[in-house]
């Protein structure tokens, strides 16, 4: 069957663009290399899972799908998903957004004009984006509404006036919010309460969040976290437009004369299978989409470059009281103050309280020097001290390096006989810059709030940054010596061919990046349909 788009990959760009394609009256095929979650069949052990995958994970990729990485020495390893340095995004119907913590941002409008604003440090691929915060306002609009996110956007002090607020009041403030809150104010920082793609009333059919502890890395036990899965992609499925393969691998591209004709990929049982399209989307994540497009024998040397996640900083702080309350998400509270006009620092960051942390991941990630490892004590340590624990973290405006990057490996290939990603290089060396900053400020605010003890290290040296907020290694840009898509995410070089996820990010903001890639593949599959 021919049709007149296909997607690859079904996660939050990808099943976006499904349902406006649809909604338009397009036949789409979405090609999902993943499966359906559902909370019945998906892990819910807290050392298996995506927020810490210490001996597997629970919503993809498979072992199928190794990759390489290259270390600062010279030395290589093949890694598998859940192991450390593979840069994983979870694979399933819905991408990440059935078990991510849906942090809702939008990005700040200097996020688009950071070259113009900053310079361009050395040795660094600093740009502007060819769009500005302007052009995707309405579509983050549109997005939050389709989606369903909670929040206050007359407290978005540090965004231009929205033209409508959330659909959504913000998720009730928690014992450690308003302690934070209380720490904010005594430092003279504004706080804004974190949007949250989760339902704080019921919406849309769903019911309202049950306050749980498992949040990042699970799928909700109620539905009431909004992804791709169950709005966009059920919207697409449900217009009767919209054919969804799952556990499919694309092999490449089919390519003609610039022209993209369609696609070939393996199906679940193994065998190869063509079909074939009037339009290609790819959507696969910053480290998929780079791979497959050169396989699919696309030449650009900006392919694959510029690959970016978020460096993330953060403290813990201990009080003399309890400010555990169980009531998830966990996350309420957060301050913009510092995502941009910091002296002597290229860009910035958010910061804001964290959600639930697990006793399992607090006892591996967050430990203090000096407490006790093993035995007795340890237990009593975790005991007394677990409860009177907060965190403040959140990411930094990542500064892209053209050498951090993704490319195929010569030598190892997956179950399908296709050479897998290869990846190298680090962040640029003013991002651990800026890293140490927005680390004294998160020191600052939790001392600000009543804590006895702090502790939490920035990094101190450059590594490679992608994992879940994975961007950049398609970039977008008016000139093809630079960048891969133009301003409206159409591969240079092609006439059909298009690109709907992280990759395409020139920066990737000092948020979260998901409401940016459904912003931003909602203004592209717009796009497609007025030309197509």
């Amino acid at each position: 069957m021919k049709y007149d788009v296909i997607i690859i990959g079904a996660g939050a760009g990808g099943g976006v663009a499904a349902k406006v394609l649809t909604a338009a009256g397009k036949r789409v095929l979405l090609i999902e290399r993943g499966r359906w979650l559902t909370f019945e069949s998906t892990g819910r052990d807290h050392l298996r899972n995506q927020r810490m995958s210490l001996y597997g994970h629970n919503a993809g990729p498979s072992d199928d799908h190794p990759r390489v990485v290259e270390l600062p020495n010279g030395q290589e390893r093949v890694v598998l998903p859940w192991q450390e340095g593979y840069q994983a995004n979870a694979a399933a119907v819905g991408g990440g957004t059935p078990v991510y913590g849906a942090q809702a941002w939008r990005f700040h409008p200097t996020d688009f004009k950071m070259a113009t604003t900053y310079g361009v440090p050395e040795g660094s691929s600093l740009a502007d984006w060819p769009i500005g915060y302007d052009d995707l306002a309405p579509y983050y609009e549109a997005v939050e509404h389709e989606l369903g996110v909670c929040g206050d956007a007359g407290a978005m002090t540090h965004l231009p006036p929205y033209r409508r607020d959330y659909p959504m009041p913000p998720q009730p403030l928690t014992r450690p919010g308003a302690l934070h809150r209380r720490g904010a104010a005594a430092l003279g920082w504004s706080t804004v309460p974190v949007p949250l793609a989760i339902n704080s009333v019921p919406y849309a059919g769903r019911p309202a969040c049950i306050r749980c502890q498992h949040c990042v890395g699970f799928v909700c036990p109620v539905d009431a976290k909004n992804g791709a899965h169950n709005t966009f992609i059920a919207h697409a499925i449900a217009s009767g437009k919209c054919d969804l393969i799952t556990d499919a691998m694309v092999e490449r591209v089919q390519m003609r004369d610039g022209h993209a004709t369609g696609v070939s990929y393996f199906d679940a049982k193994g065998r190869r299978t063509l079909a074939e399209a009037e339009v290609v989307v790819v959507a696969a994540g910053a480290v998929e989409t780079a791979r497959l497009l050169l396989l699919s024998g696309i030449t650009n040397d900006n392919i694959g470059r510029n690959l970016q996640g978020h460096v993330y900083v953060g403290a813990v702080g201990l009080f003399e009281a309890e400010v555990y309350d169980g009531l998830g998400p966990g996350v309420t509270t957060a301050t913009t103050r510092w995502s941009h006009d910091n002296d002597g620092v290229v860009g910035g960051g958010m910061l804001a309280d964290d959600f639930i942390v697990l006793p399992a991941i607090f006892w591996k990630r967050y430990l203090p020097p000096g407490a006790p490892r093993w035995g007795l004590a340890a237990k009593h340590w975790m005991r007394d001290h677990y409860r009177r624990c907060s965190e403040i973290k959140g990411p930094i405006q990542d500064i892209p390096s053209p050498q951090a990057r993704v490319t195929l490996d010569p030598r190892v290939r997956d179950r399908w006989g296709l050479p897998v990603a290869r990846l190298s290089g680090t962040t640029h060396p003013e991002s651990i810059r800026t890293a140490r900053f927005l680390h004294a400020k998160a020191v600052e605010w939790l001392k600000a709030s009543g804590a006895v003890e702090v502790w939490g290290e920035p990094p101190a040296a450059p590594y490679l940054s992608g994992g879940q907020h994975q961007a950049g290694t398609c970039r977008m840009g008016h000139d093809p010596a630079t960048s891969v898509v133009d301003a409206h995410c159409r591969v240079h070089g092609t006439d059909n061919l298009y690109i709907a996820d992280g990759s395409v990010h020139v920066t990737n903001g000092g948020f979260n990046p998901f409401l940016t890639i459904m912003a931003l593949a909602y203004r592209t599959a717009e796009g497609v349909t007025k030309r197509w």
